[in-house]
């Protein structure tokens, strides 16, 4: 959500052209890095990893070519037999890749008075941190379309520059992609999407039996709906303007819609056996990586037993 007030408390909620955009996670990147890997060493995680019986030489499975990924990788005797390209898959590759998807659309570049970050700051600095506590506990970590699946320990460099230098206009929500059945998948969204885009996204990547964690995060003013008076709802993403002439009377419609939209995706991810949170940038960041990692060794059965169930976070 975007807003723009022309009383006293006016506040200007820029939208940015992808140029600009780049130009703002280029001169951004150095902090976010550096503010990530200080919340990852501050998170104690208490497991010795997950690193589990697999030598990495067994065939697992046949799995889908993943756009961006080279071209070596691809099994041409079994893709032969099919209209679809294939990967063959080690036991240890399948059992330990964890995907990671921060959303960098447009409307994520969001920042109100009252957050820490912007959407986009915060998606980036958990994404990091989280990868470089899940390649110390020993799993490989990837970014759809962008960044093949690595369990190098440099990892946040390597996901800083691969973000840098990809021009491409990204959506909210993931590209389609088969992960394998024993892979994660954790998006970090604000999930402003329309509901049966998001379903489709489910689907897809739950069809081959991978789980995986959906994170909304939301400004805190995109929580409240703080406004009065006259103001103008600017769509960052190219649906136009709205002007509300008296914008505290749409509030509750407002907080409705809200609580419907989160709804509808909890029930769909219930039914799917994935986790559902939200998280506002008016919160700590370490907040959310500990609630992500938390619920990831739940969900494996490492950290007392069942899965998380949707919840909220912050």
């Amino acid at each position: 959500m975007a807003a723009e007030t022309n009383h006293e408390t006016r506040e200007l909620l820029a939208i940015r052209r992808a140029d600009g955009e780049s130009r703002t996670l280029a001169a951004s990147l150095p902090r976010l890095v550096l503010e990530a890997r200080r919340i990852a060493a501050n998170v104690i995680h208490g497991l010795h990893g997950r690193r589990r019986a697999g030598a990495g030489e067994s065939f697992w499975q046949y799995r889908r070519f993943v756009s961006g990924e080279p071209s070596q990788n691809v099994d041409w005797r079994r893709s032969a037999r099919d209209d679809h390209l294939y990967v063959r898959e080690q036991e240890w590759e399948a059992a330990h890749t964890v995907w990671l998807w921060p959303d960098r659309s447009l409307s994520m570049a969001f920042a109100s008075k009252g957050a820490r970050d912007s959407k986009l700051e915060r998606g980036l600095i958990v994404t990091f941190a989280l990868a470089e506590l899940l390649v110390a506990g020993g799993e490989r970590v990837g970014i759809p379309g962008l960044m093949n699946p690595t369990a190098n320990r440099n990892v946040i460099d390597k996901m800083a520059q691969a973000l840098l230098h990809d021009d491409t206009v990204r959506a909210s929500l993931p590209p389609s992609f088969v992960p394998s059945g024993l892979a994660e998948i954790v998006v970090l969204s604000d999930l402003w999407s329309p509901m049966s885009e998001i379903r489709t996204m489910l689907a897809g990547l739950s069809a081959s039996g991978a789980h995986g964690s959906l994170i909304q995060v939301v400004d805190p003013a995109e929580e409240t709906f703080p406004y009065s008076g006259r103001v103008e709802f600017v769509e960052p993403e190219g649906f136009g303007v709205v002007t509300a002439g008296r914008a505290e009377s749409w509030a509750s419609d407002y907080v409705a819609r809200v609580a419907l939209h989160r709804d509808e995706i909890r029930s769909e991810t219930n039914r799917l056996n994935w986790l559902f949170s939200t998280h506002t940038t008016s919160r700590s960041a370490a907040e959310l990586l500990l609630f992500l990692h938390a619920g990831m060794m739940a969900a494996k059965g490492v950290a007392g037993g069942s899965t998380v169930k949707a919840g909220r976070s912050a």
